[in-house]
């Protein structure tokens, strides 16, 4: 009896492998990279929106992106309370939602953007304010929205 091998012979004395299968790209990070990129489409508009909505002023305050990041935060806190304590998510719903969504509606290189704007422009004052404030606001958000969440469940299951 003989033992199969992967080794082929097409000619005399030349051996010829087998390829080995490759993985489908939709079992490793190809979907992950899709919802990704879909969430972050969906998030980018949706702040894209905020902006047209409430534009802000040369020179002044940049609330818009300010309250942009702030929520978000709050609502990443909230979100990760929901996919770690209360259900098991499928794999995917993370980078779509977390990553993809949340990060495409949070703008912190826009922060970056309007401080070094508010800085050349002449107003290094609000600039600095602005820097200080929108950094403990979206810590604050995020502590917060975990605490509040994380009380409500327990509360809940009482």
């Amino acid at each position: 009896m003989t033992v199969p091998h992967s080794e082929r012979v097409d000619e005399p004395g030349t051996p010829f492998r087998v390829p080995e299968r490759r993985a489908s790209p939709w079992h490793g990070q190809g979907p992950v990279v899709a919802m990704v990129a879909l969430g972050g489409a969906l998030g980018a508009t949706a702040r894209y929106g905020a902006a047209q909505l409430w534009p802000g002023e040369t020179g002044g305050f940049p609330w818009t992106t300010f309250w942009v990041n702030v929520i978000g935060c709050a609502v990443i806190g909230v979100f990760m309370v929901l996919i770690t304590d209360v259900w098991a998510a499928h794999r995917l719903v993370r980078p779509f939602f977390g990553t993809g969504v949340l990060g495409g509606f949070t703008t912190f290189s826009t922060y970056a953007v309007d401080i070094q704007k508010l800085v050349d422009g002449g107003h290094p004052g609000t600039g600095l304010a602005y820097l200080a404030a929108t950094l403990c606001a979206a810590l604050a958000a995020v502590w917060l929205a975990v605490t509040a969440g994380r009380r409500a469940l327990a509360r809940r299951q009482r």
